[in-house]
């Protein structure tokens, strides 16, 4: 668990946090373009409107089209085999490509509609589901486990996380080697499209508001989900003698958790439903990201450009599950995540900058 809360709470929402502030003072308080080249006019100046900040904004949107690419795959690869679990469908590339097929079309639909429209409607629909479903869980699962088990993983984090951070002297090198490195890629190819989001909605916020916001609540959320869903298969496991979790296949865990409580049927479709829905909000906003950086910081491009990203992006995901499945998605990501980590390294000092700039009251 700990581990866990360390691929999922404070470290990825630091890096959103970086440049989604970054973002948001250079536009709304400087008045440049919601672009990420923007970020780096304290160290630039003025060549951020020349070949500099074309390469900045070009290794964005590769970044964000591969990560989101990657995050295709995997949902597809999930809900494939929740759809074999529960209804006998084949597993497998075609049924992956099938989905998604489904999913970038139906994300396409929503980008033609609009952030209002598309987007907005179906993350409201996706939210109310996952809290509906995270509520059953610690309803009638483990409830009391589940409470405590929160700040017991909490405290389980702060006290691994020294040992977590540190790659010397490790004993489980495949693991650091092949989940936190590719972790760290992925959220790092991320990392535009989240944080234009955040930048977005964050207008009128202050600087302590906005940190609050973005580490510490979400960061809390995502505990509160792996401790209700991790905490709940370890139970069965460690409690109940339950092993089937534990064997099964990576994508099908979840259904085979849910599996062991009531209305197993009703919750495992609304999961599929989920992975589902998640990546079809997760490809809609983010080729409106990927448009509006190529755009040069313009909110409203032509719908046929937004068509483009929206399709592109699920022209890669099928590429890379028809060329090696998990193994080449994560190798993608971590591809694509390096290059732009050199980037937002070095926007944590134009960020500096800028914000020392800033007026202070007196």
């Amino acid at each position: 668990m700990s581990a866990t809360i360390y691929h999922w709470a404070l470290h990825p929402w630091a890096i959103y946090a970086v440049l989604a502030l970054g973002l948001a003072i250079f536009s709304f308080n400087k008045g440049l373009p919601l672009t990420m080249r923007s970020v780096f006019y304290p160290l630039l100046g003025e060549r951020v409107w020349g070949w500099p900040g074309h390469v900045i904004d070009i290794l964005a949107v590769v970044a964000t089209l591969f990560g989101l690419a990657t995050s295709l795959g995997l949902g597809a690869s999930q809900a494939s085999a929740g759809l074999n679990y529960l209804f006998g469908l084949p597993t497998g590339t075609t049924t992956e490509v099938v989905l998604v097929i489904g999913i970038t079309a139906i994300a396409t639909l929503s980008v033609l509609a609009g952030l209002d429209a598309g987007v907005k409607r179906l993350s409201e629909i996706n939210m109310v589901l996952a809290a509906a479903l995270l509520l059953f869980v610690i309803v009638v699962g483990p409830t009391l486990a589940i409470v405590t088990g929160f700040f017991a993983n909490l405290a389980a984090y702060l006290e691994n996380l020294p040992a977590l951070s540190n790659p010397i002297g490790r004993d489980d090198a495949n693991f650091s080697q092949g989940w936190t490195a590719f972790y760290w890629a992925w959220w790092i190819s991320w990392s535009p499209f989240v944080g234009m989001f955040i930048a977005r909605v964050s207008r009128g916020r202050t600087v302590r508001e906005f940190i609050i916001s973005v580490l510490l609540v979400p960061s809390a959320a995502c505990v509160l989900w792996m401790t209700a869903f991790g905490g709940t298969a370890i139970s069965q496991l460690v409690n109940d003698g339950y092993q089937a979790v534990a064997e099964a296949a990576l994508p099908l865990q979840l259904f085979i958790m849910l599996d062991a409580l009531p209305l197993s049927a009703i919750t495992s479709f609304i999961g599929i439903i989920l992975v589902v829905v998640f990546f079809i909000t997760s490809s809609d906003s983010g080729s409106l990201v990927i448009d509006t950086i190529s755009a040069g910081g313009k909110v409203n491009s032509p719908k046929p450009q937004r068509v483009f990203w929206c399709t592109f992006e699920g022209l890669v995901a099928i590429a890379l599950i028809l060329g090696g499945g998990l193994i080449a998605l994560q190798a993608m990501a971590v591809s694509t995540g390096f290059p732009f980590t050199i980037v937002l390294l070095i926007s944590c000092v134009a960020l500096i900058k800028g914000l020392l700039s800033e007026p202070r009251a007196v």
